[in-house]
């Protein structure tokens, strides 16, 4: 706990230096000119702004992502401490960790508030923003994990017409171009129209790993009148990449990163075939405003995603003096190799979420309400699979082995139906104190099946995840609040003969977070302090599990994950920087097998710190320089091997050049300066411990030409 203090100090410093640069009166105004932008929602489900909110939350321009290079969600780990990396490989979906828990990509998830699956490699070209919501999210979602949701926000067509084409080079040879049109028409320009279209060229650094992709979105609008708006909305993208193999510990060491290639890609076998995601998005919302200041909203969306996932498996050793490693390669860098193919994957996820917003007055006080219903449904088909035993790989990327393609194995068909009820309340209590409250019943409905039609599970299960809050504004521009909140998680047992309670739902398990934070927001500072608890139920396989009815799958502990943030995104003229930092003290306690309590979660750092600065050196030309900070983590749940922290620095130009109406664009930057050699991270997947390297020097360029 003393650590923590120490960053607590650290963060109290920060804190009072953004007030201080609030308060300054030499500092010059500010001031911002441009074509309209749209407005981004609030996955919060509060219209206060952010500052105001009692609540941590993160909001990401498209523009200040273009600015870092940044075209998948993986990316986003360069800007917030809290944000991680989570099994990011090239080539394959994107998977998070927020304060220290994975992000599970089938629940929380959210495409301009609704649900949809994020095992798919999700488009930026179309979001005018993402949203991360962090810590407790049963508010928001019915079931999900306890790291937080995060939303994509789609582009609307805007108030006044425009045209952006984009034009990126990335070193490798990887080519990227994409049109950005929106346009209203009609006598009163009630119908508006945006069209982004793109294409990519993949080819990066990483060998063995060239690939397109492609997006076309179209985005109407029809402004019936001051009181209707209807939109609608459809996306259709397609990338096909051979995706990236991890590397391991070698035995019990782990391999030096200086001394390994950060461009060699193990899934480079001659059989070795690309992950093609084909996704189609689309949505139709209508709001409406009602009498007094109630407006209502109705919002249907549909994704259907197509999945060609393949890969050259490095799992395990079984070649070291007879000695098997399940969770690691062989002492002398070889490994067992597998031909993984699971084709033709279907996952269709369709939601319809209805709600109205509006002010009551109960017991003398303003209570700012909304209620809602969401329903949802999730199916996802497979066919049988190939997981065949190829032969020896080897660390070095030289070994070559024979294709093994049959369809050996059963896959798992799952269908899901949630029918969840919610209210949110901000109640004016005065003298600038106010209550938030939040709940939400979810009924849900799961159903699985092997694709032989064997094991077979179905349950139904209700859980209720409420949320409170109370805060007060200390001064004008300052916030003070604490929080608490549930959120669940739903699991069944595997209907496998091994376990006694086979094919049975296990109670729905609660996660609980409690925080408390200082907030400060102005037009030129912005600023947050936040400490938070967060208990979370693990489940685990109690027994032997090597013959049948030898072990029960039940909760057993829980991971208890407590913090530090502190961030800062300071504006001055010419310049700014946006900074956070996290001390996160997490740990495994409570579980019945004593040598597990205490043991700290593979691939989570300590220590975290974030920081981009940018200055303007000459009329439209801005430099801008990143640094992050990852302290050390373990590779496996025992903590028998550490992984070094690592600090990367990035830099880049930016040019606005007016030519004419038209404004150009000129972007140059390179992501890891120093060419540093690390291992970024050390996901802990299928219990096998893998290690991802730092991706080596990289430069980019773009022109983006605004109409």
């Amino acid at each position: 706990m003393a650590r923590l203090l120490s960053l607590s100090s650290i963060a109290a410093a920060t804190a009072l230096l953004a007030s201080h640069l609030a308060s300054a009166q030499s500092l010059p105004q500010v001031s911002v000119t441009g074509k309209a932008t749209e407005a981004v929602p609030s996955l919060s489900g509060f219209n206060d702004p952010p500052a105001k909110l009692p609540m941590q939350a993160l909001s990401l321009s498209a523009e200040r992502l273009d600015d870092l290079g940044i075209s998948q969600l993986s990316g986003i780990t360069k800007l917030d401490a809290s944000v991680s990396d989570a099994y990011n490989a090239v080539g394959y979906w994107s998977q998070l960790k927020i304060r220290g828990f994975d992000l599970d990509n089938r629940f929380n998830l959210r495409r301009d508030g609704l649900p949809i699956s994020g095992e798919t490699a999700l488009s930026l070209v179309n979001k005018s923003g993402i949203e991360v919501l962090k810590g407790s999210s049963g508010m928001q979602a019915g079931t999900s994990s306890p790291a937080g949701i995060v939303n994509f926000v789609v582009k609307r067509p805007l108030a006044e017409d425009g045209t952006a084409l984009m034009l990126e080079a990335i070193q490798g040879g990887t080519v990227q171009a994409s049109l950005d049109h929106s346009q209203r028409f009609g006598a009163n320009r009630e119908f508006g129209l945006r069209v982004n279209v793109a294409a990519a060229r993949l080819d990066p650094t990483l060998r063995d790993s060239k690939g397109r992709s492609h997006t076309l979105a179209v985005a109407t609008d029809w402004r019936i009148s001051a009181d209707t708006l209807v939109e609608a909305e459809v996306e259709f993208n397609r990338q096909s990449q051979p995706s990236q193999q991890g590397f391991s510990l070698l035995g019990d060491r782990l391999p030096d990163a200086k001394s390994v290639d950060p461009n060699l890609n193990l899934n480079n076998q001659p059989w070795s075939l690309p992950v093609v995601f084909n996704n189609t998005h689309a949505s139709l919302r209508v709001q409406q405003k009602l009498s007094g200041d109630w407006r209502a909203q109705a919002i249907l969306g549909i994704q259907r995603l197509r999945t060609d996932d393949r890969l050259a498996y490095a799992y395990g050793c079984s070649a070291a003096n007879g000695d098997y490693y399940a969770d690691r390669f062989c002492p002398d860098g070889s490994y067992d190799l597998y031909d993984f193919r699971s084709e033709n994957e279907h996952r269709d996820t369709t939601a319809l979420d209805i709600s109205a917003t509006g002010p009551v007055q109960l017991a003398g006080m303003r209570h700012d309400l909304t209620v809602g219903g969401l329903t949802s449904q999730f199916k996802s088909r497979f066919q049988r699979q190939a997981y065949n035993y190829a032969g020896t790989g080897n660390i070095d990327g030289s070994a070559v082995t024979a294709a093994q393609p049959d369809l050996t194995d059963e896959n798992t068909n799952r269908d899901e139906r949630s029918n969840e009820l919610y209210l949110r309340d901000r109640v004016d209590l005065g003298a600038g104190t106010t209550a938030w409250l939040g709940a939400r019943y979810t009924r849900l409905h799961r159903e699985s099946v092997r694709t032989d039609g064997g094991r077979r599970t179905d349950y139904s299960q209700g859980v209720t995840t409420p949320w409170i809050a109370l805060s007060h504004a200390i001064a004008s521009d300052w916030l003070v609040y604490a929080s608490w909140g549930e959120g669940v998680e739903s699991e069944v047992t595997p209907n496998r003969a091994r376990y006694v309670n086979a094919g049975q739902a296990l109670p729905a398990l609660k996660s609980r977070q409690t925080e408390i934070g200082l907030k400060t927001g102005t037009q030129r500072v912005e600023g947050s302090l936040t400490a938070f608890d967060i208990r979370r139920p693990l489940w685990r396989d109690i027994g032997s599990c090597d013959v049948d009815l030898s072990c029960e799958h039940r909760a057993d502990g829980y991971a208890r994950h407590r913090g530090i943030e502190a961030s800062a995104d300071l504006k001055w003229s010419g310049g700014g920087l946006f900074a956070s930092a996290m001390r996160l003290q997490a740990r495994r306690e409570g579980s019945i097998d004593a040598s597990l309590n205490g043991k700290l979660p593979p691939n989570v750092p300590e220590t975290t710190l974030k920081a981009h600065v940018r200055q303007d050196l000459l009329p439209g030309l801005q430099a801008q320089l990143g640094v992050r900070y990852e302290g050390s983590r373990f590779a496996t749940p025992d903590n028998s091997v550490s992984v070094p922290a690592w600090t990367v620095a990035d830099a880049g130009l930016r040019y606005l050049q007016n030519v004419g109406n038209q404004s150009w664009i000129w972007r140059a930057g390179v992501d890891n300066l120093t060419n540093r050699r690390a291992w970024r991270e050390s996901p802990w997947q299928y219990e096998h411990s893998y290690l991802y390297p730092l991706a080596p020097r990289t430069f980019r360029t773009s022109l983006e030409v605004r109409l």
